[in-house]
């Protein structure tokens, strides 16, 4: 009777499908250097060297490249089974999952993960957001760092408290996509909504915040100036009617004031003439 190893060396089974059982003493052997943590702005940023050797393989051999997140880099193929990927300057945004890649002539490719962890530091936000009551508001946070951060949205209540955000009122939508999320604001409250938005990026390393400011307008923005305009003008001529009624007495002629008579020398050279006549 077949032992239990025995048994799995001839084949596994799997539901109702019979499965080739492949033994772990055909596995290429990889050894890989630890994993990484970083301290950026530390004063110490010391170069890096991530490490693999290919120590056994029963295929022979023949590339070798590094891999970052799921995407090659360039640059780095080589045929060595020994291979290196060196950070001369990490910085957060070096952080990630490294991974160095055998491929093999008649195997499949084999490979080993090396990951280089760093507190999230949030690059990318936005400052400030200016809307009208009614309308809707989008913020963001990107951040950079490994592993991707759990985030979280507050809104700053006053002396130092804040109020968590989250879907649950039917107007804040949060969507999180690894090392980038957005809080949506649906129907602007003029009341309620302005103020300041904190998000929060955590992971096992560190954590890091960033604000935004959300200011929301009246409807009656756009006519301040208008209105302000008319104010002045509406001023104005208050001033001048003012003015024209509280005019001085002596500054309006008198429509009582008696008019002196006009001499007629006509009839002074008439009584002239009578005169000289009865003299004769």
């Amino acid at each position: 009777m077949l032992s239990y190893t025995g048994m799995l060396a001839l084949l596994l089974i799997h539901g109702n499908v019979m499965l080739p059982y492949v033994s772990s003493q055909n596995e290429p052997r990889i050894n890989a250097s630890d994993q990484e943590i970083l301290q950026p702005k530390s004063g110490l940023e010391l170069p890096i060297t991530l490490q693999c050797n290919l120590t056994n393989s029963h295929s022979t051999h023949r590339q070798t490249f590094w891999m970052k997140n799921g995407q090659e880099i360039s640059n780095t193929r080589t045929e060595h089974k020994h291979t290196e990927f060196k950070l001369s300057k990490p910085r957060t945004d070096d952080s990630g999952e490294y991974m160095c890649v055998y491929t093999f002539k008649s195997a499949p490719n084999a490979n080993a993960s090396i990951e280089v962890k760093a507190a999230p530091e949030i690059i990318g936000h936005k400052r400030s957001e200016n809307k009208k009551e009614g309308e809707n508001a989008t913020l963001y946070c990107k951040s950079v760092g490994y592993p991707h951060p759990m985030w979280m949205w507050r809104k700053k209540a006053g002396r130092g408290t804040y109020i968590d955000i989250d879907n649950s009122t039917g107007r804040f939508f949060v969507i999180n996509k690894d090392n980038f999320t957005e809080l949506s604001i649906i129907g602007l409250d003029i009341s309620t909504d302005p103020g300041e938005y904190v998000c929060n990026a955590t992971n096992i390393i560190g954590s890091k915040e960033s604000m935004t400011i959300l200011r929301v307008r009246s409807h009656l923005a756009p006519l301040w100036p208008f209105l302000g305009v008319l104010a002045e003008i509406i001023i104005l001529v208050v001033i001048i009617v003012v003015y024209e009624k509280r005019k001085r007495p002596d500054e309006v002629p008198d429509d009582d004031e008696p008019v002196a008579p006009i001499k007629n020398s006509t009839n002074n050279h008439k009584d002239k003439n009578v005169r000289q006549r009865n003299t004769n």
